[in-house]
């Protein structure tokens, strides 16, 4: 057997089906289903190379002897499906809004008409109400849903056709803080970039929120599910998604693009991601383990305008020293960067898109009726200091 370092990003179909204990059919299933990450081999492109933690990842959770509280808590952390949804899944590389393919809808709709689509209603409009003055885009967005907490009902007990109206009422919400606007109504990507004076900017920032609009069940839809169980209104699940997504690991993600080009500025583009691999570890701005074969809202994002050329050589070194394409945060810091959009623009934007994900969950969650309490297991920690004798 041969022996393997899993230190090593990439291994081989021998090595991964020596970890497995199962056959090739079932290394195979596994990567269609996007449970393990592949990619051609550059020295025979006839093979594949599987990624070594997702291949360690369940080989651990196939493991006979784990007992079913283990194999739930490893379920919690990119785990198989916990909650069953009709409103996106991701297949074949692909990402499907209600079954339809959110890169080509990215073709022609407006966030307004995704939303009908993910709330399973008619038209949505998006009234022009009046925000929090003095602060950032996002503090406003926090302070108005948090204001419409202490009044707004709770959503149990209400029929599905109220809910999606208040829904487009918290949505105008977030849309005051996000995209604040005195005029007449506008589409809501036309009001980003009316707002940051960049026109020109409208029909990228318009794909760019169709493409951002939900992703299954990431942190902060899930945040917005666990809130929404509890019968809680439909702004405090919102604000709950909003606050997981204001993380480094979430939301925050597009910072480390601007960082990257900062530094390959002066170092070139090929050494800061060597660099930046050999220091943390991982470059977050590549890759994602859901498109083993790349972030398709990432191509169909960049294919929209011509990137400054520092961004075209990082997506170009990226690809090529890690063997992953560019990944929506890449995307949207380039997008930002290309119309000199404000430093807070990918967070907005992304924002702005989610919230019509996050009360998509909420109304499924509270339409399904059950309460999301998982069990804790209790690790007991020993050698405290300053316990009492008492």
């Amino acid at each position: 057997m041969q022996s393997i370092n899993m230190n090593t990003l990439w291994i081989t179909a021998e090595q991964a089906l020596a970890l497995l204990g199962t056959k090739s059919q079932t290394l195979y299933a596994n990567v269609s289903r996007g449970r393990i990450r592949a990619k051609p081999d550059p020295a025979d492109p006839r093979r594949s190379l599987y990624q070594a933690d997702d291949v360690k990842r369940l080989a651990e959770r196939h493991a006979g002897r784990r007992q079913s509280a283990a194999v739930a808590a490893e379920a919690i952390r990119w785990g198989d499906p916990v909650l069953p949804t009709s409103i996106s899944t991701i297949s074949d590389g692909k990402l499907f809004y209600r079954g339809r393919d959110a890169v080509e809808l990215a073709g022609h709709a407006t966030l307004e008409e995704i939303a009908a689509l993910l709330w399973d209603t008619g038209e949505v409009r998006v009234g022009v109400v009046e925000g929090k003055g003095g602060v950032s885009r996002m503090a406003a967005a926090l302070m108005g849903l948090a204001a419409r907490v202490t009044t707004d009902l709770p959503a149990l007990g209400r029929s599905a056709a109220v809910l999606k109206a208040e829904a487009a009422g918290v949505l105008s919400t977030v849309a005051a803080g996000l995209a604040p606007w005195r005029g007449d109504p506008l589409p809501l990507h036309q009001r980003l970039a009316s707002g940051w004076q960049r026109p020109e900017a409208a029909e990228p920032i318009r794909k760019a929120l169709v493409l951002a609009a939900e992703h299954e069940l990431n942190v902060s839809a899930f945040a917005a599910r666990v809130t929404a169980s509890s019968g809680a209104a439909l702004s405090a699940a919102t604000l709950s998604g909003l606050a997981a997504l204001t993380g480094p690991r979430h939301g925050g993600a597009w910072l480390s693009v601007t960082r990257l080009t900062e530094q390959a500025a002066s170092l070139g583009a090929r050494e800061v991601i060597r660099a930046t691999l050999s220091s943390e570890g991982a470059v977050r701005a590549f890759g994602h383990r859901l498109y083993p074969q790349g972030d398709p809202r990432a191509r169909a994002l960049m294919a929209s305008f011509d990137a400054p050329a520092i961004y075209g050589s990082l997506a170009e070194a990226g690809e090529e020293l890690l063997g992953e394409p560019a990944n929506i945060d890449f995307a949207l810091a380039t997008l930002a960067a290309t119309f000199t959009l404000p430093e807070e623009a990918p967070l907005v934007i992304f924002a702005l898109s989610r919230t019509t994900g996050w009360l998509a969950h909420a109304m499924e969650q509270i339409e399904g009726g059950h309460l999301i309490r998982p069990r804790a297991r209790y690790t007991q920690t020993t050698g405290l200091s300053g316990a009492s004798d008492l």
